[in-house]
């Protein structure tokens, strides 16, 4: 795991202001989320209006314990 968090992953964890989280190798996963649908909506305009550098992953077995991932977008 990197020791540092990038400045955009940080920008996100400040203004989305997420319950539980977790550091991963490759970005965060966010957990325990109860609307699914308007929490990934929100995470995913949250990134657009700052501009960061980031994008959102999301499949059906996260879905099993409300979890998603937001990873720095490949350039």
């Amino acid at each position: 795991m990197r020791n540092s968090i990038s400045p955009d992953l940080q920008k996100f964890i400040d203004k989305f202001e997420p319950s539980k989280y977790k550091l991963i190798e490759k970005g965060l996963e966010i957990r325990g989320v109860r609307d699914m649908h308007r929490n990934l909506t929100q995470a995913k305009e949250l990134i657009a209006r700052l501009e960061l550098n980031l994008t959102v992953f999301h499949d059906a077995e996260m879905l099993s314990y409300g979890g998603f991932e937001v990873l720095p977008r490949s350039r």
